[in-house]
């Protein structure tokens, strides 16, 4: 049985408390949930040898992700990211003939939800059976999006060390919704360096190359003889300074892969660590995956062990509809209707490997 703690993280500058949730499972296994931003803040696991250490990126309080300087160049630590994840092509959509502007917070790019978006707002939280269901209530024209959208995310922590997130989300009239969690993840140790020589393999034929404002351009890519075929196990760094013109563009990898399979809850990625023996598995019921490989960071952050974070120091795999779908016919759909309950799931598998 998992246990529950609650305890307060801090207060934002109008007073309102945040609330930092842990499970812990029977092996020591602990994962740190917060109600800002329905954020995960810390996952401990074990290595090879028994040491418990925290594999994801994020800080100590609060004041490290309320920080303007943090928020300038928003990495998204953790956070839950909606109502649309990723990007949207010229900030805004059409829907059922009607034309909608949202928040646009790169360039004329509406990223991750707007400049502020669900990783920017107090989620309210209530204990369920081996976890924590996070809520949040967006309102109609929230960041430009029609509808008010009642979403949840439930976290749950098993006895096999495996981390699910459970979403689901209703509309009182037609939007579109795409939701994922935003962690970065370095099996090594959060702080502890370069991620570039982890293993990682994903279960795709396919890949949606994006033009010079990291938006898809609708091509579905194959990845063979590319630089993105990983569908063996390959080092994250080992072509990731070659010359193939996608790389130069999102400075790495920054794409949304097309996963094999697109039906039910399945096994898509795996990602080991050399040096530790941690090893994660992604289990998702969602169509596509955005390999990031940490470009962005730039040194100016340092997290919760003290230590700063730098490009390549750690990669996010964020289970997803695919970016720009709401402009990209071809894509699948993300229109979300009155009666329709959207629903996905994502599993965080952690276990050691030989």
């Amino acid at each position: 049985m998992t246990s529950i703690d609650r305890v307060t993280f801090g207060e934002l500058a109008d007073g309102t408390g945040i609330e930092k949730w842990t499970l812990t499972n029977a092996g020591g296994v602990s994962v740190s949930i917060l109600t800002w931003g329905a954020t995960i803040q810390s996952v401990l696991v074990p290595d090879r040898d028994g040491n418990l250490g925290n594999v994801t990126l994020g800080f100590a309080d609060l004041a490290g992700y309320t920080d303007p300087a943090y928020l300038a160049g928003n990495p998204f630590f953790g956070a839950t990211v909606g109502r649309y994840a990723n990007r949207i092509a010229g900030g805004g959509f059409t829907l059922d003939g009607e034309s909608y502007k949202l928040a646009q917070n790169e360039g004329q790019t509406t990223l991750h939800g707007g400049s502020h978006g669900f990783d920017q707002r107090v989620w309210s939280a209530t204990e369920v059976t081996n976890g924590v269901r996070m809520s949040y209530t967006s309102a109609d024209g929230e960041q430009g999006f029609p509808g008010t959208l009642q979403v949840s995310v439930t976290f749950t922590l098993d006895e096999r060390d495996a981390l699910r997130l459970d979403y689901e989300a209703t509309t009182d009239r037609a939007t579109v919704v795409a939701l994922t969690n935003h962690a970065y993840w370095n099996l090594a140790g959060e702080g502890s360096g370069s991620a570039e020589s982890h293993l990682l393999r994903i279960d795709a034929e396919h890949f949606t190359p994006v033009d010079a404002t990291l938006v898809p351009t609708g091509e579905i890519a194959p990845v063979a003889g590319t630089p993105f075929d990983f569908r063996e196990f390959h080092p994250i760094g080992e072509r990731i300074r070659g010359e193939h013109p996608q790389l130069g563009i999102g400075r790495g990898y920054d794409h949304n892969y097309v996963l094999n399979d697109g039906d039910g809850l399945r096994a898509v990625a795996v990602v080991r660590d050399p040096s530790s023996g941690r090893e994660l598995t992604i289990e998702t019921t969602e169509p596509g995956l955005q390999f990031y490989s940490g470009n962005f960071l730039d040194g100016k952050l340092r997290g919760g062990a003290g230590r700063t974070y730098r490009q390549g120091d750690a990669f996010a795999l964020e289970t997803q509809h695919f970016p720009d779908s709401p402009n990209q016919p071809g894509f699948p759909s993300t229109v979300l209707r009155p009666g329709e309950t959207y629903r996905s799931t994502t599993v965080h598998v952690f276990s050691l490997f030989a």
